[in-house]
């Protein structure tokens, strides 16, 4: 019901915050300041800079990190503490316009605030209705609430989400490209199309890659051998009773093998390894030319997988 009645709060509040070109200023104290410093790092994270103004500490001193242009969400239940009443006449001087989010709309805070979120709630979850519980959790709902819809309003993606979270999983997935984890230069298990099979294979055993990949004599891909590709071809001299004689190159390898692009993401080179059941993949660039390797390793070392 609280989080019903604060619904026309929370949508002048977008209005106003869309507007804002300075900080987003949350402040609280107790609990309240808990939910308020967890608002201010959901803001930041989804592209809306903002941080926790402690208010005992904002009257001496750490008011100066306030400025024209921002704006301050104020969370009080009562909407009468006092430390969070005597930031009010300094926003005033400012200019800096006030959301309130409170429990009692006729409040002193809520009286002298832009915008005023009712968050009321009819009592409180533990058992003698006095320990912050339910009040906390709606704040911390219309704070989230105010945080995701100022993402859509802005038109803020997944990829600028993960600008803001590199160290997390959804960072690696989407800012990692194959050219941040590919093999070059001589780890690269290159071998001509006119070279040997058994070069090839010794050059499979030296790279560690588990395949060789197949050039022709412009350096554009043209095929790969790997480890399955031999052991198929020396069950089928098994099954077929052939001596094991020496095969050529172009009879053993896979022709036209999947590649990527170095510029591709590594999430999509890792979707490919697992769609198709493979381990390797030759990078190119426009030409066909090889550029590298990846290895499904490669990208569960990254913590992809």
């Amino acid at each position: 019901a609280g989080a019903e009645r604060a619904n026309s709060g929370i949508e002048r509040a977008i209005d106003l915050l869309q507007q804002v070109s300075g900080r987003l200023i949350l402040t609280g104290l107790g609990k309240a300041g808990h939910v308020a410093r967890k608002a201010a790092a959901t803001f930041c994270s989804t592209g809306a800079p903002a941080l926790y103004l402690h208010p005992s500490e904002a009257l001496h001193g750490d008011l100066g990190i306030v400025s024209s242009g921002d704006l301050l969400i104020a969370i009080s239940n009562s909407g009468r503490t006092e430390e969070v009443l005597n930031l009010l006449p300094s926003m005033a001087r400012l200019g800096v316009p006030v959301v309130a989010i409170t429990g009692d709309v006729d409040s002193p805070l809520a009286l002298h605030s832009t915008v005023v979120i009712d968050a009321h709630v009819i009592r409180e979850a533990d058992s003698i209705a006095e320990a912050p519980t339910s009040s906390t959790t709606l704040q911390m709902a219309i704070c989230d609430a105010l945080a995701v819809t100022l993402m859509g309003a802005r038109g803020f993606t997944s990829e600028q989400f993960a600008i803001f979270h590199p160290g997390g999983n959804l960072g690696r997935k989407l800012l990692l490209k194959v050219a941040d984890l590919m093999r070059v230069g001589d780890r690269i298990p290159i071998v001509s199309q006119d070279d040997s099979l058994q070069q090839a294979i010794l050059t499979i055993s030296a790279k560690s890659l588990g395949a060789a990949i197949i050039v022709d004599s412009s350096g554009r891909l043209a095929g790969i051998l790997t480890d399955g590709d031999l052991r198929r071809w020396f069950q089928e001299a098994v099954d077929t009773d052939r001596p094991f004689q020496k095969g050529a190159l172009q009879q053993v390898m896979t022709h036209d093998p999947r590649s990527i692009r170095a510029d591709s993401l590594a999430a999509v080179a890792l979707k490919m390894m697992e769609d198709h059941q493979i381990t390797v993949l030759p990078v190119v660039d426009f030409t066909e030319r090889l550029k590298g390797a990846i290895h499904l390793h490669d990208l569960i070392r990254a913590g992809l997988a």
